[in-house]
């Protein structure tokens, strides 16, 4: 049984009713695999929600959130962060700080992302992923 991570971009995909992501949802779910959000996430999805004022999304996010588990951040998930960003800067291949701590969470965790960000997270050692767009 799989652990999840949903990638901001694959609550986007979901958000917009993408077929193959929901049937890929469902499917894992069906297999009982468990799904988490994120922090991070949680707050990329909400401000462009907000920020946008698209309230019947925000409405299906929130139903989402619901559905699945919370974590938080801790000690270990912030040093697991702070040894991939200085390990991509001294490779010379940073990314951004959220793809980070998308990363040090499920590491730390042991979860699998689902993700449509494969460039940025394949830098990663040790972190598993798939693509489910």
């Amino acid at each position: 049984m799989n652990t999840f991570a949903l990638d901001s971009n694959i609550i986007s995909y979901m958000l917009k009713n993408d077929s193959a992501v929901i049937s890929r949802y469902r499917q894992e779910s069906d297999q009982g695999s468990s799904f988490v959000i994120l922090p991070i996430v949680y707050y990329e999805i909400s401000r462009w929600l907000l920020a946008r004022n698209l309230t019947k999304k925000m409405s299906h996010f929130n139903d989402l959130c619901n559905a699945v588990e919370h974590v938080e951040f801790n000690r270990k998930i912030w040093q697991k962060a702070a040894h991939i960003c200085a390990f991509l800067y001294q490779q010379g291949t940073p990314i951004d700080d959220s793809d980070i701590f998308i990363a040090a969470f499920c590491l730390v965790n042991g979860y699998t992302l689902a993700t449509n960000n494969i460039r940025h997270f394949d830098r990663i050692a040790g972190l598993e992923f798939v693509n489910w767009k």
